[in-house]
């Protein structure tokens, strides 16, 4: 007789415990929306709903970073990657925290130093205004949204198999929910609200990160060279589980993604929006140093801890049970916390149900921290300086915040029901991509380039964005295989899942291009002030 698989065991237990799941997801949300309230009440001004007020403290702020970064695709996609392709799945947590490195020493105290919101405000000190703030505030709109597939996705996922909805049209009910209770914790409690969002999270996230890879262990007698060989004997593929290349080696094409992936994971941090503004919530460029210091070793924790969830979830569930629940693996960790409190007790069921709500915590963190940063970019970079030309009042400008909050999260569920099916590892490692590609080279070139005109900031922003969005559509993501977003469809002309390789080097390069081919005479002595600014926050708002 063949066993039941785990993905039904799963349904089955969220149906009889399905009081005890909704209670817990409940007391989150309930939990997580008196913060907001409690947060909206102190958030009186602009700098209030953008920076929080810049009250935070390194440590805090480092809590809240950790819990903006650590997403679903953390939790859920690296141990569904690891599950599925073992050695190779892994590389997706390795590229993660390597990025926080570029992001420390070339980005957070400079930025800190020389904006006050968004991006756009860096941008803009030394060149003309509207242009390089449209430009901007596109951007972060764009990567943001890339990002937010990946949320949704990931939402949709783990509730249906809680709740054991198998209808398409309960799927997307659900990633409606996430978007809704999104829109409710920025429009009201704006950065601070978002913060104290993040920080509970994180603590929530590590909290269950921790117990599981503890019971993992403890399965195993702390055996790890065991756990990796029955991982390795239950996932059908032997030895080759645990070494490079069983999804990024066997074939030119696949060891040129694996290249994509790694370029544009590792500078892709340095250049997304939701993480850049963090950095203007500290008081002093030390604080917002000490932040990301906090933030790599929390981070890097977790990320040891995804191979504990990913190799036990592999040793411990087959891998036909795991897809069958979700073709890309997404499900892999509240499975794995199913089996190891017992499919058949009432643990198991309280385990399923407090891994998923903490996922659910990540989700809702997380899209919150994206929201924010894309509609304070709207309202920030093009309502107030661009349509308004700097005459916006401050209640203007967060009520065209607010707005614009409304406007993403509508788009973000449209784009998250079709997304639903896909790897939300992956999903975020193309909002990576797009970010190294448009954002990262014109904050490196402002920062640090003499040179670099309003013509060059426009040709790479806009030329980084459209050559990584542009592969995307026409990659095997979109169209072409049994996971794309559209499976009928046939449009993949461009081979690799990850379009880095091409797009980062070209946004990188149009910058050069635009600057030199440009007739403006650049403003050495902006640039000298922009210079001792990052570089000793004097003037630093």
């Amino acid at each position: 007789m063949s066993p039941v698989p785990h993905t039904l065991l799963a349904a089955g237990e969220a149906s009889e415990h399905r009081t005890l799941i909704i209670t817990l997801f409940a007391v989150f949300v309930a939990a997580t929306l008196v913060i907001t309230v409690w947060a909206g009440r102190q958030t009186k001004d602009a700098a209030d709903f953008y920076a929080g007020g810049r009250q935070f403290t390194g440590f805090q702020n480092g809590l809240a970073v950790s819990g903006d970064y650590m997403s679903a695709a953390s939790f859920l996609g690296i141990a569904g990657a690891i599950a599925l392709f073992g050695y190779d799945g892994f590389l997706y947590s390795i590229g993660f925290l390597v990025a926080w490195l570029v992001a420390l020493l070339l980005v957070a105290e400079p930025l800190r130093n020389s904006g006050r919101y968004t991006m756009g405000d860096v941008l803009a000190y030394r060149m003309r205004q509207r242009p390089v703030r449209t430009a901007a505030g596109t951007s972060t709109i764009v990567v943001s949204i890339f990002y937010l597939l990946a949320q949704m996705a990931g939402a949709g996922v783990l509730v249906s198999l809680l709740l054991g909805i198998t209808s398409d049209g309960g799927k997307i009910g659900i990633v409606a929910l996430v978007g809704v209770l999104m829109i409710v914790y920025v429009t009201i409690g704006g950065m601070k609200g978002t913060t104290w969002v993040q920080m509970v999270k994180a603590v929530l996230l590590m909290a269950g990160a921790l117990l599981l890879t503890f019971l993992v262990l403890l399965k195993f007698d702390f055996d790890v060279s065991g756990l990796l060989g029955k991982a390795a004997d239950n996932s059908g593929k032997g030895g080759a589980f645990l070494e490079p290349g069983l999804k990024y080696g066997a074939t030119g094409t696949t060891k040129l993604d694996f290249l994509s992936l790694g370029i544009a994971l590792v500078l892709g941090t340095a250049g997304l929006p939701h993480i850049l503004i963090r950095f203007y919530t500290v008081p002093t460029a030390k604080a917002a140093r000490k932040s990301v210091i906090w933030a790599i070793g929390l981070i890097g924790t977790f990320y040891l801890m995804t191979l504990a969830l990913g190799f036990g979830a592999a040793a411990l569930i087959t891998p036909e049970e795991i897809t069958t629940s979700n073709k890309a693996g997404n499900t892999a960790a509240p499975l794995l916390a199913l089996h190891l409190g017992g499919t058949d007790s009432t643990w198991g069921a309280v385990l399923l149900a407090t891994i998923s709500a903490v996922a659910f915590a990540t989700i809702l963190a997380v899209v919150a921290g994206l929201t924010l940063a894309s509609s304070s970019s709207f309202a920030h970079d093009i309502y107030a300086n661009v349509i308004k030309r700097g005459r916006a009042t401050e209640k203007q400008e967060l009520r065209a915040a607010r707005w614009a909050t409304v406007g993403i999260g509508a788009v973000s569920i449209v784009l998250g029901a079709l997304a639903r099916e896909l790897n939300v590892a992956g999903l975020v490692a193309l909002a990576f991509a797009v970010a190294a590609s448009a954002n990262l080279p014109t904050i490196l070139y402002s920062l640090f380039w003499k040179r670099f005109t309003t013509a060059g900031a426009l040709w790479s922003i806009y030329g980084g964005l459209v050559s990584a969005v542009g592969l995307v559509l026409f990659s095997p993501v979109v169209s072409g295989k049994e996971t794309s977003m559209f499976p009928g469809a046939d449009f993949d002309w461009f081979p690799l899942e990850n379009p880095g390789i091409v797009s980062i080097p070209i946004g990188f390069l149009l910058g050069v291009v635009g600057t030199l081919l440009s007739k403006e005479v650049p403003d050495h002595g902006k640039y000298a002030e922009l210079e001792v600014r990052s570089l000793t926050g004097t003037g630093a708002h």
